[in-house]
């Protein structure tokens, strides 16, 4: 396991910059849920976080290869767990 993954499942919203994985699973019901899922968050998907705003919010994610910007709010729902290759 390397020093920017999670040593088990944890929330992306509480990572911090370099740190990363692959998406265990999406929590939630409803819009929030399926539109995670359709921005790349399904499980096996590998997640890092590029950096944070000054004051935490929002945070740039690389999810599949491409960049996004994901508020905390949304990202708590998002679990992650170390890389299948560590």
């Amino acid at each position: 396991m390397g020093a920017g993954e999670p040593a088990r499942g944890a929330q992306l919203s509480e990572m911090g910059p370099g740190q990363g994985g692959v998406v265990l699973e999406v929590n939630g019901a409803g819009l929030a849920r399926r539109r995670l899922l359709e921005m790349g968050f399904v499980a096996g998907t590998p997640v890092r976080v590029v950096r944070r705003a000054p004051l935490g919010d929002p945070l740039e994610v690389d999810v599949g290869g491409y960049r996004l910007s994901l508020r905390r709010e949304l990202a708590a729902h998002i679990r992650i767990g170390p890389a299948a290759d560590a």
